[in-house]
């Protein structure tokens, strides 16, 4: 497989062309002949025009590139080395939903071939790929895992807006069903990842790595998030004290926040909804995810209160949210924590203006019903500036003083400002 890959006897396809599958795609296309398959045809056809619609990468990246992008199965049935990137969310009750991963094992088990190869790059729980998609490919095809065709496992590691850290500079995990299908991964990831590969011993191992990356960085957020609300009963600034406390070595420097996007804030509910159904609930985790995912109701009481105490009359107010973004300086707005913040304000019959030089105002009306304000107004009772977009740094004491009351709040989520706005009541995490 890997010589006729290298050689451009046989195709390499990846199916998923979002924010993982397309960069992936690219750096693959480099180097070997590449099928980038998408259901999508509007964004197959930007892609054709050498755009990505997830606006990460520039359309120099398409370049000197030897890719098909298409959302024809018979065009993907040409292919023999399949790559799965399709997105892997939970729904409104944070049970995993992976209606898009079982849509695209089906259309594997359509196209493929014996000898052929499928990784999975999509975040799973342990056990997802040999027990959920496995079966829906094998009752399609007709083949079986080992005998008729290799599957293997490969979590993604990109990170949005992340310029530094690319597929090509993080050393890669693989897995296989086997030992020759583990060997033929690696060497097919070595062509693209310069860091190297490190080899599971499992894909189930594979599966549990990926999950427990992100299942800890939203442990540690959530403790700094329950230190910020204890040091603020204190009056303590929160970050003055992790400034203090980051001398130390061998601290970890974790900050409070908003907990959004498609992976910290998604990924524990996979680890924990396998436990459950093995019979053992979750108890460190899901209290984790219970302080993040009740920050966004713990600001917006918070800038009330402000408000009741100091402007008067709540429905005559008005709070200006600057960032509606998922994380700093990229447009995804999936599973924006923000949207939660400006629910609960309004919810509190607050009027909200919401800004950013990054989200889409169509999109953020189609996904939480809220579009961004055109002009920016003054005599703001508060300003909560939720995500640190580099557009934001330049901003001085002088500006958030032209646009907010006297007795006005600067509610800072992530403590850019703390040593700049003098003029107004100051308040972060």
């Amino acid at each position: 497989m890997y010589q006729d890959l290298i050689d451009k006897n046989k195709t390499l396809a990846v199916i998923g062309l979002g924010y993982v599958g397309l960069p992936i795609a690219l750096e693959f296309a480099k180097k070997i002949k590449v099928i980038g398959f998408d259901i999508n045809a509007e964004r197959v056809a930007l892609m054709r025009e050498g755009i990505d619609p997830s606006n990460e990468l520039e359309s120099s990246a398409f370049e000197n590139c030897d890719i098909t992008f298409t959302n024809e199965l018979d065009v993907l049935r040409t292919a023999n080395f399949f790559i799965v990137a399709v997105p892997t969310p939970v729904d409104d009750h944070n049970v995993p939903d992976l209606i898009p991963v079982q849509r695209a094992s089906e259309t594997i088990g359509k196209v493929i071939k014996k000898g052929d190869y499928v990784v999975y790059e999509s975040t799973v729980y342990p056990g997802c790929t040999e027990e959920d998609c496995v079966p829906i490919i094998e009752k399609l095809s007709g083949l079986k895992m080992v005998v008729d065709y290799k599957i293997g496992y490969s979590p993604e590691r990109i990170n949005p807006g992340d310029k530094e850290h690319t597929i090509s500079t993080i050393i890669k995990v693989v897995s296989g069903c086997c030992n020759e299908s583990l060997d033929t991964i690696a060497k097919v990831y070595e062509l693209v990842v310069m860091a190297g590969v490190y080899k599971a011993s499992s894909i189930k191992v594979a599966e549990a790595a990926k999950i427990i990356e992100n299942t800890q960085r939203d442990l540690n957020i959530a403790l700094m998030n329950e230190l910020s609300i204890i040091f603020d009963k204190m009056n303590i600034n929160t970050y003055e004290v992790l400034e203090a406390a980051g001398t130390k070595w061998n601290f970890l420097k974790f900050q409070p926040g908003l907990v959004g996007g498609h992976c910290i804030g998604v990924d524990p509910y996979y680890l924990t909804h396998k436990s459950k159904k093995l019979g053992y609930d979750s108890q460190v985790i899901l209290a984790g995810r219970v302080i993040n995912d009740g920050m966004a109701g713990y600001v917006a009481k918070k800038v009330l209160q402000y408000i009741i105490q100091n402007n008067g009359n709540v429905k005559d107010s008005r709070v200006l949210v600057m960032g509606a973004t998922f994380k700093e300086n990229v447009s995804d707005i999936r599973n924006s924590k923000v949207a939660d913040v400006v629910k609960e304000l309004k919810s509190y019959s607050l009027n909200v203006d919401i800004t950013d030089p990054y989200a889409d105002s169509n999109e953020l009306n189609h996904e939480y019903g809220f579009e961004l304000t055109e002009k920016i107004a003054s005599e703001y009772d508060a300003v909560i500036v939720t995500v640190p977009h580099k557009e934001y740094m330049k901003l001085d004491d002088t500006y958030f003083a032209s646009i907010t009351k006297e007795k006005g709040l600067v509610a800072d989520l992530k403590g850019t400002f703390r040593s700049v706005i003098k003029s107004r009541k100051y308040w972060s995490l």
